[in-house]
């Protein structure tokens, strides 16, 4: 059994996606504020029953209450209050709501026989719907009603005709913020396997529940998945903090020792015979001690029977202790840290307390022990398996596993090693390592591209950031399932898989994307944008080195994340009827020799037609990429017509570089070239110099030699630069101009 996709509705900007699961790890990546936290929070919310006291109104979609209290205007506005429509039918489409589609197996069929929708059932999907809804709508009706009118009757009291105070409630979301857990319940429902419909355009199509259908009576996942999360803000102190204050919630491995001993170890409870002799040592302990504390205290006691106590009626004051050694673990000096090496022949130690170690150190540990307590917790392991049995518990067939952000103060290789080693220990126990009665499924939360690089790429579950649909609405998220992109295993993914295993994984996370033809562009770009271009200096910009034979393989993958994405590649001018290369010029029928010219944008070959272009041409039908290539540059009144980055760069800084008192390598040629006086002799002599120079040393000389501020950018560069500030400043409004409709997830 395991769960196959979770669709989740109106919860935050998830108005309406469906995420995945891998049959192991599942892993959220995406920019920052694509829905990766809510989408963990929602399973947390509605799938663990102790957190749904926590659901507030800031859960709901926030354009959805516009209709919501629509709803309740048209309660208190109607006189005709018989007409009124109570039913529940036109609140469902915007409320939160979870459905959980499981993966079962039909020798299981017992775990799930009260969520089997039809006795022909054979198997294969069962699906529940979780919604947050009213738990009776003619009350909240009433009493919303009556608060509602009560609130305008005192408003209308005042002396003033006009009065700028609001008093509660003054639409049914101020009502409900208050009151909401008093009028909403979480409900469950039975959903038909056989009306599960795919997504369409990246948009998940719920099914519509009948008004009649019957709600569970009993939470549908009780005995059947454990859950349990680890979030983001772990509490980790540091040694100047003070553990008393009010509010201190901490998170030390001390505490957490304490509780898997409780729960596991305790030799009290339900003592064997391996416990006798720890009960033995322990009451010998406490006799020992007892007796020193009455020696210590003998004086002390002596002087209150001085004063007349204990009287005749009085009880006698005596000293006894009590050992527990759950509290053993539970204080500071519980858990230390050895320091160096150990002198077992003086018994010389060096330690320090748990909270003078690195934060990294204490977080790996913190998390993986928090993984194996749930892990025995599942499994009943030692003592609790006692009080499990005389509870009637037993072990569900599913565990759920959720990490929220597990890299927060991990460096980056360990990171690597905790995303690697998570599930195996999640799996480490006899019960687990052969059994396919229990499955155990992970999701993490993440922004680290490192955990990204490490797991498979087919695990991957991309958020990504849809602008608002139409006027009034908010910018909402899809999930795009990234085994359909690397999971095919055609030339194209492999090539993508391997491209991005051999640098990294910062697409999955950033704003935007530019993928750059070599290592002078790589080394010089970044400059660009931060003294030429500083609104996307403060963009989260991955910078991809890809040639212009290749560039174009990443296009499946670019237009699956909908990133926008700036190509700047080499005009690579060749002859008319072969491969050599030759120094471009118009009108000679020469072409491109870069397929991402000719495969992506703008799809042309020919020399002539790429100097043609309008910026229209260089950009893709949906406005997300757009290409940049080598243009034309007048010099002294003349063109000259640049072959790929280094010629272009000096070209438009010919004065620059003419100033420069001594270089060396491709830039010396590149300066001497600018000597001549004929423009034609200028591209010849340093497309010439560009056969055998060092283009990445040109670009470093160049950094060593001036301020990288005094440089222009070469203007196809600055027309693409411009291109992605002008797309991104646009995003940032987030919301729509006009009521005109905006693209999908697709």
């Amino acid at each position: 059994m395991k769960i196959s996709f979770i669709e989740i509705q109106n919860f935050r900007k998830l108005k309406s996606c469906r995420m995945e699961f891998a049959d192991k790890e599942t892993i959220f990546v995406g920019a920052n504020n694509s829905g990766k936290t809510s989408a963990m929070d929602a399973l947390i919310l509605f799938l663990d029953k102790g957190q749904r006291k926590s659901i507030v109104t800031t859960d709901f979609t926030l354009s959805n209450w516009a209709v919501i209290n629509k709803i309740a205007d048209t309660w208190v506005r109607t006189d005709n209050k018989t007409a009124l429509n109570l039913s529940i039918d036109q609140w469902r489409p915007y409320l939160p709501a979870v459905d959980v589609w499981l993966n079962v197996n039909e020798d299981q069929i017992h775990y799930v026989s009260h969520l089997i929708p039809t006795l022909d059932w054979q198997g294969g999907l069962l699906g529940v719907r979780l919604c947050f809804e009213p738990k009776n709508v003619e009350n909240l009706y009433k009493d919303y009603s009556q608060a509602f009118t009560e609130s305008q009757n005192l408003l209308k009291s005042k002396d003033e005709e006009k009065t700028k105070i609001n008093i509660w409630p003054s639409s049914m979301q101020d009502f409900l913020d208050k009151k909401l857990h008093l009028y909403f319940k979480m409900k469950s429902f039975l959903i038909d396997p056989k009306r599960c419909c795919d997504p369409k355009d990246g948009i998940s199509q719920p099914q519509i529940l009948p008004a009649d259908l019957p709600e569970l009576e009993k939470d549908p996942f009780e005995g059947l998945i454990k859950i349990n999360s680890i979030n983001a803000q772990r509490g980790f102190s540091d040694v100047n903090s003070f553990e008393g204050i009010e509010g201190y919630k901490g998170n030390k491995l001390s505490a957490q020792l304490s509780s898997y001993y409780k729960k596991h170890l305790d030799p009290s409870d339900s003592p064997g015979i391996e416990d006798l002799y720890v009960l033995e040592a322990i009451e010998n302990t406490r006799i020992t001690f007892d007796e020193r504390l009455r020696d210590g205290f003998k004086v002390a006691i002596s002087e209150l029977e001085g004063l007349g106590y204990p009287g005749f009626s009085d009880p006698s004051l005596i000293l006894t202790s009590k050992v527990n050694p759950v509290d053993l673990l539970n204080h500071d000096a519980a858990v230390r840290f050895v320091i160096g090496k150990n002198d077992e022949s003086t018994n010389n130690i060096m330690h320090l307390p748990e909270k003078y170690n690195g934060l990294g150190y204490q977080n790996l540990i913190s998390m993986i022990f928090n993984l194996i307590q749930f892990r025995d917790a599942w499994m009943c392991v030692g003592k609790y398996r006692k009080s499990a049995e005389d509870d009637g518990k037993f072990i569900e067939p599913l565990h759920l596993v959720l990490i929220e952000e597990p890299e927060a103060h991990l460096h980056a290789q360990v990171q690597q090693v905790f995303i690697k080693k998570a599930f195996s220990v999640l799996r480490n126990h006899s019960n687990l390592k052969t059994s396919r009665n229990f499955n155990t499924q992970l999701i993490v939360s993440t922004h680290s591209s490192h955990i990204a690089h490490e797991v498979d790429f087919s695990c991957l579950r991309y958020f990504r950031k849809n602008p608002s649909q139409a006027k009034k609405d908010v910018p909402n998220a899809c999930v795009i399932n990234l085994s359909t992109t690397f999971g095919n295993q055609d030339e194209t993914s492999r090539f993508a898989a391997r491209y991005l295993k051999t640098t990294h994984c910062d697409l999955f996370f950033a704003d935007a994307v530019i993928l750059v033809e070599g290592p002078a562009e790589r080394v010089l770009l970044p400059h660009f944008i931060r003294h030429k271009h500083q609104n996307l200096d403060s963009r989260y910009i991955s910078i991809l080195e890809i040639g212009g034979s290749h560039a174009h393989r990443l296009k499946p993958l670019i237009e699956t994340l909908g990133l926008y994405t700036l190509v700047i590649t080499d005009i690579d001018s060749i002859g008319q009827s072969d491969s050599k290369k030759v120094l471009p010029e118009k009108n000679k029928g020469y072409r491109t020799g870069n397929d991402t010219l000719k495969t992506w944008l703008p799809k042309k070959e020919s020399l002539d037609d790429l100097y043609a272009c309008k910026d229209t041409d260089k950009e893709s039908d949906n406005g997300k990429v757009r290409i940049c290539y080598q243009t034309p540059i007048n010099l002294n009144s003349t063109e000259a017509l640049p072959y790929t980055f280094e010629d272009s760069l000096t070209l438009s800084n010919k004065a620059f570089i003419e100033g420069i008192n001594s270089t060396t390598g491709l830039l010396d040629k590149m300066k001497q070239a600018l000597t001549k006086i004929d423009i034609s002799e200028i591209c010849k002599e340093m497309f010439e110099a560009l056969e055998s120079g060092k283009k990445a040393e040109m670009a470093l000389e160049l950094l060593f030699h001036k301020d990288p501020k005094e440089i222009e950018v070469p203007k196809y560069i600055a027309e693409g630069l411009k291109w992605l500030e002008d797309n991104l400043r646009q995003k940032d409004l987030d919301y729509l101009i006009t009521g005109e409709s905006n693209e999908s997830c697709k």
